[in-house]
């Protein structure tokens, strides 16, 4: 559910107004509002690329990766050459720690702008975030080489290196930064967005100082008083589509994997009565657990109860084809204990009615 904006959007304030009252209010801490700015400019402007990557930016500051994915994902379908909307979808998919499609969109920013300094520097953090190596690091000293007076591309260096256990490299980059720009040893504490990447890289950084010094004694770096932050209370956009595809989905799935399933047993029990029934109990634990982990993981940050509450209102046949899903295996499970084909022919005609259920209900 979508939280409520705290004014009515404006006709008359463009998208770009209110993203930058929405910068301002981030980097006061104050990203509640901030969301609800954004909310406001999304009511007038839903398929804003600027909104909807610093919707993603909020939430990723915010550690809330997966709010953070659904805003990227809108942003790239509404903006796919731009390279912001990839690099916050990268963020929210490591944070997720989903590090193979994140490694994925790292090297896509790597392969499409090599020329470009933000690219290289960025794509190569990102890819060190995900799957470190020599592609990260090559990619890093390409980001210098293409801006040496950029204290962020060595900043990248420093943590590409430090990852890589090259801590003399670390620290020759890390004191480059330094002297280029002494607010870097301050930017883990930065609470802003427009300089997240650089925050994201100096955290980074910071968790490898137990393994090497990498800041330079002699130099004095600013101090910053923390700011208190205030997180969005709930997601800004409507999730409600998503989880209702990833709840039909799910039926499709275990659906179909019952019925697979009980047949396969059916014909193994001809040779097998034990084999068949073992085999069967194995698959049912299987499919019960993988729809339970793989629903959660789907409808994450909200509980899985509280989603399937509030869809009996809006979607009550499809609750019920999920309850019926998910009964399905548990079938398979009873006919292995007690046998018989009682247990296996209602799990087929169960799974059965649930897909029916689904794929005759109206989009």
């Amino acid at each position: 559910m979508s939280s409520e904006p705290t004014s009515q959007s404006d006709p008359e304030t463009t998208p770009e107004e209110y993203r930058q009252r929405a910068l301002l209010m981030a980097d006061l801490g104050r990203y509640d509002e901030a969301a609800a700015d954004i909310a406001a400019g999304l009511a007038a402007a839903p398929a804003d690329a600027g909104l909807l990557t610093t919707l993603a930016r909020l939430h990723v500051a915010a550690g809330q990766p997966v709010d953070a994915l659904a805003a990227a994902d809108r942003a790239v379908a509404v903006a796919p050459r731009m390279i912001e909307p990839l690099v916050v979808r990268a963020m929210a998919l490591t944070d997720e720690r989903r590090f193979g499609e994140a490694a994925q969109v790292a090297g896509e920013i790597l392969t499409r702008w090599p020329e470009e300094a933000f690219a290289q520097r960025t794509g190569a953090a990102l890819l060190s975030e995900s799957r470190n190596g020599q592609a990260a690091l090559n990619a890093a000293w390409n980001g210098v080489r293409l801006a040496p007076r950029d204290a962020e591309a060595h900043l990248v260096l420093a943590v590409v290196a430090a990852r890589l256990r090259l801590f003399d490299l670390a620290q020759r980059g890390y004191t480059e930064a330094l002297d280029l720009d002494p607010a870097i040893g301050d930017a883990q504490r930065d609470v802003g967005l427009v300089r997240l990447e650089r925050r994201r890289w100096a955290q980074a950084l910071e968790t490898l100082a137990d393994e090497a010094t990498l800041a330079p004694a002699e130099t004095e770096q600013p101090t910053v008083e923390p700011v208190d932050v205030t997180p969005p209370v709930g997601p800004v956009l409507d999730r409600s589509a998503v989880t209702v595809a990833a709840l039909r989905q799910a039926v499709l799935f275990g659906a179909n994997g019952v019925m697979i399933a009980a047949v396969l047993s059916a014909v193994m029990t001809l040779s097998s009565a034990g084999v068949a029934r073992m085999w069967a109990g194995m698959i049912g634990v299987v499919l019960l657990a993988g729809l339970v982990v793989w629903l959660t993981r789907q409808v994450r940050p909200e509980p899985l109860g509280t989603v399937l509450r509030r869809a009996r209102t809006t979607a009550p046949r499809l609750v019920l084809a999920v309850y019926a899903a998910v009964l399905a295996p548990a079938l398979l499970v009873l006919y292995a204990v007690i046998g018989g084909l009682a247990p296996l022919v209602a799990a087929m005609v169960l799974a059965a009615v649930a897909e029916l259920m689904v794929l005759t209900q109206r989009a």
